[in-house]
């Protein structure tokens, strides 16, 4: 069986503080998730990290994995210590993590039962449940009107014994108007469950955009490209431009280029304040696929000597 350094795995230090772990945690979900993620070991890497979150997160499991302090590497031969499983005990386990979920290592340390789900060993403690953390993905547009948005997803649930597997369950969830990405949605008492009386832990949704056409969200500022023509650019012109409250007049300053940003004040995502739309002008230039069109190009080049590359000294 082969040690695993959680620190290493969630890219922090030892001395790291609980804020710390929770944002490397967050990070590496964001990237990671197999719902979102395009990297190719998503999936492992994510069970990876979940797993070192699960003990790191914990001051009962941190402090008794750290009890092997720096000398083990990631990779090393391990047997958990004579006597481990009779002196530690511990509440808790990782929201989604079902049989097989964790690995070996984990399992002989911190208790995970193979076959049908997973105990907590409370030693007749109350324990309140485990706070579950996932990643919600939602259009933008739901974010910019408020929406309600059904889930299903798998939740770990426990019976009289004590004994924990896990179970499909839906949940309706409220988007809030206005949230922003990275933001997350709390649900009470939906996370995994208490033991002595205690109540569940909570839900914890974390909020990503589904990649749009053409708006980019930057905290509640919205961005889009625009394409205008060569003239609407060059004489100055009213244009409609897209916006997540509908489409609105912009005016184009005269002698405009590419690369040229407007604000909409106030048209981004809802807040106080709300944020602004930033348009970037993209100047499209019409091919000269016609024989009037390439007479029109020729007259402006004998008649305006125009070099856009003399700043470039050429």
């Amino acid at each position: 069986m082969k040690f695993k350094d959680y620190y290493e795995v969630l890219g922090i230090e030892r001395g790291a503080s609980k804020d710390d772990i929770k944002r490397a945690y967050r990070r590496l979900a964001r990237k990671y998730h197999p719902d979102v993620s395009k990297e190719g070991d998503a999936e492992a890497r994510f069970k990876e990290m979940k797993e070192a979150y699960e003990v790191l997160k914990d001051p009962e499991k941190r402090a008794a994995y750290d009890q092997f302090g720096e000398n083990w590497k990631a990779g090393q031969d391990f047997q958990p210590p004579p006597g481990w499983q009779r002196e530690h005990s511990f509440s808790g386990a990782e929201s989604f993590a079902g049989p097989g979920q964790f690995s070996d290592f984990f399992e002989s340390l911190f208790g995970q039962a193979r076959g049908g789900g997973f105990s907590f060993r409370t030693g007749g403690r109350r324990a309140k449940g485990e706070d579950i953390n996932a990643v919600i993905s939602i259009p933008i547009e739901d974010a910019y009107r408020g929406a309600s948005r059904t889930i299903t997803l798998e939740v770990p649930e426990a019976d009289a014994s004590g004994a924990v597997a896990r179970r499909r369950k839906t949940l309706n969830v409220r988007i809030p108007e206005g949230i922003t990405q990275g933001k997350r949605i709390r649900l009470e008492k939906q996370g995994g469950p208490g033991f002595g009386g205690s109540p569940p832990g909570d839900l914890y949704l974390a909020v990503e955009f589904e990649e749009h056409p053409y708006y980019r969200a930057e905290g509640r500022d919205i961005r889009l490209e625009l394409p205008v023509t060569p003239w609407e650019a060059a004489l100055g012109r009213k244009v409609k431009v897209p916006t997540l409250g509908g489409p609105v007049d912009l005016k184009i300053p005269a002698g405009s280029s590419s690369g040229k940003i407007l604000r909409l004040k106030g048209r981004g995502l809802p807040g106080k304040p709300p944020g602004d739309q930033y348009v970037e002008l993209a100047v499209m230039v019409p091919p000269a696929e016609d024989e009037k069109m390439r007479e029109l190009y020729e007259t402006l080049e004998r008649e305006h000597h125009v070099n856009p590359r003399a700043k470039l000294g050429v």
